[in-house]
């Protein structure tokens, strides 16, 4: 949200008040947010900041461990509720969080101002499109100035048109990828297993020597079929829906914001984060077809189930890093922080979702830095 035109006023002793899952403020120098929408979503873990809640976060905000970019900053300010009132306050903000919430004190100095201040607030009057109305036509407009715009993301809910029907088909609950794809996946192994069992599968090597694909192959096919997807995931998201549109080309700009730009400015838009199985089809029928086409049908098949499976994994797993609270430590949990450093600090990297893998060859790797 953006600042009211007439400032709110907050005792030292309301803001310590709000130490909770519920109800978390927080002070950066005098300024207080209200982050209780944003635990879920933060990469090091809701417990970091509820850790801190009540104090002034000045300097976990500059580092170390990790100084956080223009875009958290810039993303913190729609947080902002109003200001902590000095006149009501006889001592620092850190010896009235202890005595609200008995825990450690937290070491730092309030700051009258901090960088955070500087950065630009979202706001419907001053912001480069009018919120009020779809996005999807406007902008094609924004020209040169659409690249910087989009990637500087907002946590706010994004109308792409204005037919209800049409907006109805851009959203898709996560259930429904695993509900759709799952029993494919399951029919497909079956009868990509039951084509190698009959022995007839054979991948010619040159014109007269084949190797036999029976079924013991099935396994390695499905697993190979996997890491293919993942090369797949890779490329679609680093050339495609990371490509350059050209500042001129209204309808290049509209086609990137509809297939991937609208994820970028608005990431925790729950709705957007998995694809349509309906457009989705189109694509794995393709994949489909073609592996057909280049192989046995049962080589192709058992390559094709995994790599299906392998997309199913995927688009659930960018769910999680979105919303879910993976362990400090865990796979899961290097793998949000890095998606997160993605989409706020370093666009042209880090395009791998379920791994970094391919980033390494194609160096993209984003630089290691402790969340």
């Amino acid at each position: 949200m953006s600042p009211s035109v007439t400032t709110r006023y907050l005792s030292e002793e309301e803001v310590a008040r709000h130490c909770t899952k519920e109800s978390c403020w927080v002070l950066v120098g005098t300024r207080v947010y209200d982050v209780s929408s944003f635990l879920r979503m933060h990469p090091g873990g809701e417990a970091l900041i509820l850790r801190r809640s009540g104090s002034d976060i000045s300097g976990q905000l500059d580092g170390p461990p990790h100084r956080h970019s223009e875009n958290a900053l810039r993303w913190l300010e729609q947080y902002y509720i109003g200001e902590l009132d000095r006149d009501s306050a006889e001592v620092h903000t850190q010896t009235l969080r202890q005595r609200g919430k008995k825990s450690e004190a937290q070491d730092g100095t309030e700051e009258e101002e901090s960088a955070i201040n500087k950065c630009s607030k979202v706001d419907d009057e001053t912001d480069l499109v009018d919120w009020r109305k779809p996005l999807a036509w406007q902008v094609g407009y924004l020209g040169e100035k659409y690249d910087a715009w989009v990637h500087q993301p907002v946590d706010r809910p994004i109308r792409l048109f204005e037919s209800d029907f049409f907006e109805a088909n851009t959203k898709t609950p996560w259930y429904m990828v695993p509900a759709v794809w799952m029993p494919l996946v399951i029919y497909l192994s079956w009868y990509g297993y039951s084509l190698l069992a009959q022995e007839s599968t054979r991948l010619f090597i040159t014109s007269e020597y084949a190797v036999l694909i029976n079924k013991y192959w099935f396994p390695f096919l499905f697993l190979l079929g996997m890491f293919l997807w993942s090369f797949v995931e890779y490329c679609i998201h680093r050339f495609l829906f990371h490509m350059r549109p050209p500042a001129h080309n209204y309808y290049l700009i509209t086609l990137h914001f509809l297939l991937h730009g609208q994820h970028h400015k608005s990431p925790f838009d729950g709705s957007r984060l998995v694809f349509p199985p309906g457009i989705a089809s189109v694509v794995i029928g393709a994949f489909y077809l073609l592996l057909n086409q280049l192989l046995p049908e049962g080589l192709s098949t058992s390559l094709f189930v995994g790599g299906l499976c392998g997309y199913v994994i995927y688009d659930m797993i960018h769910y999680y890093l979105h919303y879910g609270s993976p362990r400090k430590g865990s796979y899961l949990y290097g793998l949000k922080a890095y998606h997160v450093k993605h989409h706020f600090e370093h666009q042209r990297a880090g395009f791998g979702i379920t791994t970094t893998f391919w980033d390494y060859p194609f160096n993209t790797v984003i630089p290691k830095q402790t969340f």
